[in-house]
């Protein structure tokens, strides 16, 4: 399941080719072979659809184990305060930016905590 612009993507084996842009949030990844999910977070980017593969295009990547919830709530909180603070159209546009961004970490977070518990 990837999170795309229009709502999240469910991709399955032979699945018809697809390009598309997504936003940042979880990729949920569920391999045959495996019980569980894998749960990654990206930045947003693009995602590529091939019969046989699926390619994620990412500035960013993070293995959900690996997502540091402190951090996000830190720049959660620069990025609210960076909004009421703002000096230009410009720095409101990229706190909005780096807001949308920390919360999609902390609903990634979230998303695993549910599925390890």
């Amino acid at each position: 399941i990837v999170p795309g612009e229009m709502g999240e993507l469910g991709i399955y084996p032979r699945h018809t080719a697809l390009m598309t842009r997504i936003k940042p949030g979880a990729v949920r990844i569920k391999r045959p072979d495996q019980e569980q999910e894998e749960l990654i977070y990206v930045s947003g980017g693009m995602l590529e659809v091939q019969p046989s593969v699926v390619t994620i295009l990412a500035d960013t990547a993070i293995r959900g184990g690996d997502l540091d919830e402190a951090r996000a709530l830190e720049a959660k909180q620069a990025a609210e305060e960076a909004m009421k603070n703002r000096t230009s159209d410009m720095d409101y546009a990229q706190a909005q930016a780096e807001l949308a961004e920390a919360i999609a970490q902390l609903r990634a977070i979230q998303q695993l905590r549910k599925q390890t518990h």
